[in-house]
């Protein structure tokens, strides 16, 4: 069969077998309310700081899916200043974490509100603040225009990169983001996993803009999966998921534009997406504990709000080794503020001194939890 799903005649009429399928949601459905029953019994601060956790991940795996590489720290103080949490040592964003930070907390806070054609041209205007995608000028908030044929989506490393299909022409763009939505908000017949699934699917087929498709249809799934659950909370990542799974993932996206609209291994394969994302946040969960058993320990130690940074920091995955020196970057204070603030903690046995000496020396923090 050649040409792609969206030039068959019954475009966009996807068909596929239910009762394959039916096994498959009931479990992903089990999952979904055991999950969101464990973290309720968590209490407040724990739960939030699984959200936190959670989303800062969807954030920044949704944008390494595309090859863009956010600052972790800068992602997880805009979410938590955008939601009214306490950050732990908040640092300044760049504009372009603010945007896609804004787009996501939009599509999964707000996930109840219609998606509309301005809306999504809005979570594309944050995407892109300055109207380029690295230094190609793009059309922003607005679909992509009819010069730009053929649209082809592609993965893989620049020089090495791998069509997948041809979206369709830019003249069809109008009619069939109508359709879509039409869909999207008016259809309450299908499951909303599956519809989650299902709008992934045709938005990223469609592909109506010039860049950054991807991230809004991944957007547009983690929105309808926070409708299947009446909850803007989310504590597990499906972009998270997909970047572990990217190439199967490309695989089965290509295979599906060249077949007929049957989308049944699609849908399945998400599905089984969904469930393997349930087990990261098992992952998230017992680092969120972790993390509240260390400060359980720490309950009785008078710490400054220099020392409580920098262990919070450690805590949340600190990359590379603690030095003085970056001890100092992090607290925003003179080396030997900081050098006294880590001798201190030493002393009391709550970081060690690694292996090395001089200028090199580095330090962990010992295991409080045990």
């Amino acid at each position: 069969m050649s040409g792609y799903i969206h030039e068959r005649e019954n475009w966009p009429e996807f068909r596929w077998d239910t009762d394959a399928l039916l096994q498959q949601l009931s479990a992903v459905r089990y999952r979904q309310g055991r999950l969101f029953g464990r973290m309720e019994a968590l209490g407040f601060e724990l739960r939030a700081e699984a959200l936190l956790e959670t989303l800062t991940e969807d954030v920044i795996k949704s944008s390494e899916i595309e090859g863009e590489i956010l600052d972790k720290d800068q992602v997880r103080s805009s979410i938590a200043r955008r939601l009214g949490m306490d950050a732990g040592g908040a640092v300044e964003a760049d504009r372009n974490v603010e945007g896609v930070v804004e787009m996501m907390l939009d599509a999964t806070q707000n996930f109840a509100r219609p998606l509309t054609v301005d809306r999504l041209f809005g979570w594309h205007a944050s995407l892109f603040p300055t109207g380029y995608s690295g230094v190609s000028k793009l059309t922003v908030g607005a679909w992509r225009p009819a010069e730009v044929d053929p649209m082809q989506v592609v993965s893989g490393a620049y020089g090495r990169q791998k069509v997948h299909f041809e979206a369709p022409a830019g003249k069809r763009l109008s009619e069939e983001m109508d359709g879509f939505l039409s869909w999207f908000d008016g259809d309450a017949t299908i499951d909303p996993v599956l519809k989650a699934a299902v709008a992934h699917l045709w938005f990223v087929t469609i592909h109506p803009f010039e860049d950054g498709n991807g991230r809004i249809a991944r957007a547009i799934a983690d929105m309808t999966l926070a409708r299947s659950e009446g909850s803007p909370q989310r504590f597990y990542s499906m972009s998270a998921q997909i970047q572990l799974e990217r190439k199967a993932y490309y695989d089965l996206l290509e295979s599906t534009q060249k077949g007929d609209l049957d989308i049944t291994a699609w849908l399945a394969w998400f599905l089984l997406c969904l469930e393997r994302a349930f087990d990261g946040a098992e992952t998230i969960l017992s680092a969120v504990l972790a993390k509240a058993r260390v400060w359980e320990a720490l309950a009785g130690q008078a710490l400054n709000d220099r020392q409580r940074k920098v262990i919070n920091r450690l805590l949340d995955g600190f990359e590379g080794k603690l030095t003085s020196s970056k001890w100092a970057a992090l607290a925003k204070t003179s080396p030997d503020t900081a050098l006294r603030d880590i001798n201190d903690l030493v002393d009391r046995g709550i970081l060690a001194k690694e292996p090395g000496g001089g200028r090199s020396t580095s330090y962990v923090l010992v295991d409080l939890a045990r």
